[in-house]
Order: structure tokens, then C-alpha cells, then sequence
């Protein structure tokens, strides 16, 4: 759905250049949510803003939907923009029209008429939880019900993609799990492909199949969430699943233990104890559901020898990181 090559964005101002995006890939396939995490400044806007072409690469190709974005300028560039909606971290709303109004706005600049345009914007009220409130002014609803009508706003023109820009930052944690089951609904019941930008490990943990994590304008890794679990040294397993871990005895091996799919649900600890005939203690650790996978880690010790242990772990499709103390 979306295909991006090699995406670079420069600034340049007071003879100073700033590369905001450098040599970037990614792919999101049809039908999935694609979260890129990162700190401020990492180039995670400017990123999103290159996918619609609201900001022009200096190099690069964007394929959104089949059609190369960069290819196009003027009306064809403005007709392809609408297939792709955008929901902004500060709700973007205009002050002066009701819920309604705000949602109309895109349908009123592709002069879609009166009576159709009503209806339109009735039903995106209600797919998002606001039938009751499309006489309210902004002033009058609170943050996560702007952000539902944001995100109406972004449905009006039935897009095929769905551009996040923080858009659970200003919100409190509870209003932010009401906005992420949102998004997970409208992509399982309107195949909406989402692409979302967050600082927020629990976004990506809560509604991510895929993710990438973005740092000084480049993707330090990126691909699908189980494959980034088995993937030794994952930056993003090791901030989806953190490990402290109680100080072990010195002499006691300590291995760290990545699972994902369904090893996760077996009983290993056990069954490695009676295998071996082994005196393992647990650390540290966690099991979750995930948006895309059910996972965990865990942080043992065994005493003895374990490589073994270690070795039979590998063969159940275990991630097995001896630790270094």
C-alpha cells in the first residue's frame, strides 16, 4: 500500500543544512498498522508529511496505493491527497464550526452536494462515537472527543490510507486507549491501512503489527513485530519488554529469553526444570498480548551448566541472549 525508496528531505536555511530524512525505506502492506517510534527530532513528522507529499523530498520515490506520488504536481498530485486522510496531534479543528461542520470540511472543498454531504457526515459521527454531539463546538467537547472528530474528518473522503501524526500525545492515558481501540476498529472493519508516528512504546505495543524505529533521520530497524522479537538485540523488543532482573548468585548463569507466537503460551520453565533436572529461577519477565502477536521475556538463571538449556530452548523457537556480567 505503501512504497517509499531511498526518501531524503533536507532543510537549508542561513547557509545551514539539515538533514531531516536520510535514505529512508519502508514498506506497509495492505491492511496494516505501521508505527515508526522515536524521540523529537528524530524526522518523524517530516517523514509523514514526505507520504503525502505536504512536504516535497529531495529525493526518493513515494508509492502510496499503486500511484508514485513524486511523479505528480497540481490537480493530479491534489486528487491522489485524497485518498490518503491525516489526524493531527492538536485536533486541528475550526473554532468557529460544530463537530459537523469540521467533519463536512473535505467534503465541501470536493463539492459534494448538501443533502449526500449530511449524510456522510452522519455516519462518520456515528462510526466514531459521536451521533450525540454533531452540534457541539470544539470549545464544548473534550480532548479525546476533538480527536474522534479529527479523525472523522480524515474519513470523509473514504481514503485508503490513514496518516497519524501523535495523535494520542495530548491526550490522557485512559483517553488514549479509547482513541487506539478506535483506530484498531476502523482498521479491522474498513481495511484501513494506518501509518502512525508515536515516542510512545504502548502505542506500538497496543495496535502495531509492523513498526521501525527512527533515530537522526534513519531507521535503525524496521519490518514486522514478530520478526523484530526473534531478532537478536532488537532495540524494540528490548523497550516493548524491559528487563531489570533481581541481582543473581555470581556463579549462575543468567540468560535472557525472547518469545513470541505460540512458544509464548507453552510451559518452557517447567519443562526445561524436569528435563534437565535443572534448579532455574526466574528474575524477571512478561507475557502480553500484542497487537500482532502474543509475547514475552523473561530473565533466568540456571544452575550449572547451561548450555544445554540454552541449546534445547533455541530448538522450542526461543531468542536465547546469554547475559554478560
Amino acid at each position: 500500500m505503501i512504497q517509499i525508496e531511498g526518501l531524503r528531505k533536507v532543510y537549508r536555511a542561513r547557509r545551514r543544512e539539515v538533514v531531516a530524512v536520510d535514505g529512508v525505506d519502508l514498506a506497509v502492506r495492505d491492511g496494516e498498522i505501521f508505527g515508526v517510534l522515536g524521540q523529537s527530532g528524530a524526522g518523524k513528522s517530516t517523514l509523514l508529511r514526505c507520504v503525502n507529499l505536504l512536504e516535497r523530498p529531495d529525493a526518493g520515490t513515494v508509492v502510496v496505493g499503486g500511484v508514485e506520488l513524486t511523479g505528480l504536481s497540481g490537480g493530479r498530485l491534489r486528487a491522489a491527497r485524497r485518498r490518503i486522510g491525516m489526524v493531527h496531534q492538536h485536533f486541528a479543528l475550526l473554532a468557529s464550526r460544530t463537530a459537523a461542520g469540521n467533519v463536512a470540511v473535505p467534503l465541501e472543498i470536493t463539492g459534494v452536494p448538501r443533502a449526500a454531504r449530511a449524510r456522510r457526515v452522519a455516519e462518520l459521527l456515528d462510526l466514531v462515537g459521536l451521533a450525540g454531539h454533531a452540534d457541539a463546538y470544539p470549545a464544548q467537547l473534550s480532548g479525546g472527543q476533538k480527536q474522534r472528530v479529527g479523525i472523522a474528518r480524515a474519513l470523509a473522503a473514504d481514503p485508503q490510507v490513514l496518516l497519524s501524526d501523535e495523535a494520542t500525545s495530548a491526550l490522557d492515558p485512559q483517553t488514549t486507549g479509547s482513541i487506539l481501540e478506535l483506530l484498531r476498529d476502523l482498521n479491522r472493519r474498513l481495511g484501513l491501512t494506518i501509518l502512525l508516528i508515536t515516542h510512545e512504546m504502548d502505542v506500538v505495543k497496543r495496535i502495531c503489527h509492523s513498526a521501525a524505529v527512527m533515530r537522526d533521520g534513519r531507521f535503525a530497524e524496521s519490518g514486522p513485530i514478530a520478526d523484530l522479537l526473534r531478532r537478536p538485540g532488537s532495540e524494540l523488543a528490548g523497550g516493548l519488554f524491559p528487563l531489570s532482573g533481581a541481582a543473581p548468585d555470581p556463579e549462575d548463569p543468567v540468560l535472557d529469553l525472547t518469545l513470541s507466537g505460540a512458544v509464548a503460551d507453552q510451559p518452557l520453565i517447567s519443562q526445561l526444570a524436569r528435563r534437565f533436572d535443572a534448579d532455574v529461577r526466574i528474575l524477571d519477565g512478561t507475557v502480553q498480548e500484542l497487537a500482532a502477536t502474543r509475547a514475552g521475556r523473561l530473565r533466568i538463571t540456571v544452575r550449572g551448566d547451561a548450555g544445554p538449556v540454552a541449546g534445547w530452548l533455541r530448538e522450542q523457537g526461543v531468542l536465547v541472549t546469554e547475559v554478560v556480567r
